[in-house]
């Protein structure tokens, strides 16, 4: 099993349908009451790629990425449409988007991330695979230069920097963000036929953890 870095062609995942998935364990107890938990420290995320097939040539297009990824065994990245970004959908990543550590004056690596927050609850989820010549990155609001003060690991989302941030800094950044996934099933069933006439194949894809 392995990780390829590319990316599904990013003309078919768009139109695709999917999103987060969460898993609860609920409990009804004899009074009524529930008791709720998770498994899960963070969501999981879904979609169907055989929504975004237009015509043969993607057909034939798709065919070829999931055979060069043989099937299941290897992941690659998706771009989500309606989450790929550090900042608002229509905006564009600015070193301040996101929070992702403080400055202790010893630390030079740091994990990108993306905090979603409602009301006065948040959820921090880890950034691993950003996209090359997207990261800003930006410490006590000061923009740095990438490769002369710091660099990015595109296939882990950790950011080191030369010298470590000084203590109490605040140390951000902004960027776009692919999702790793895996094919969830070893089989495309497509008919030209059924294709023609408007109907499309079911092309599962999950998120994976690493």
């Amino acid at each position: 099993m392995a990780f390829h870095e590319i990316r599904f062609p990013a003309n078919l995942s768009f139109g695709s349908v999917g999103g987060p998935e969460r898993r609860t364990e609920i409990v009804t107890l004899a009074n009524g009451f529930e008791e709720r938990n998770t498994p899960w420290q963070h969501s999981r995320r879904r979609y169907d790629a055989g929504v975004g097939l237009r015509s043969l040539n993607d057909v034939e297009t798709l065919i070829s990425f999931f055979e060069a990824r043989a099937g299941q065994l290897h992941g690659f990245r998706w771009k989500d449409w309606s989450d790929y970004k550090s900042c608002a959908p229509l905006s564009t990543p600015a070193p301040e988007d996101q929070l992702i550590g403080n400055g202790d004056g010893v630390t030079t690596v740091f994990q990108l991330q993306k905090t979603y927050l409602s009301g006065l609850q948040s959820y921090t989820r880890p950034i691993c695979k950003p996209v090359a010549g997207t990261v800003v990155v930006a410490i006590a609001g000061d923009q740095k230069v990438e490769s002369l003060e710091f660099s990015v690991n595109l296939e882990t989302g950790e950011i080191t920097f030369v010298l470590p941030p000084d203590l109490g800094t605040r140390v951000t950044a902004g960027f776009e963000f692919d999702v790793p996934v895996r094919f969830d099933a070893d089989v495309i069933q497509t008919s030209v036929a059924s294709f023609q006439a408007g109907e499309v194949p079911t092309v599962p894809v999950v998120e994976i953890r690493l």
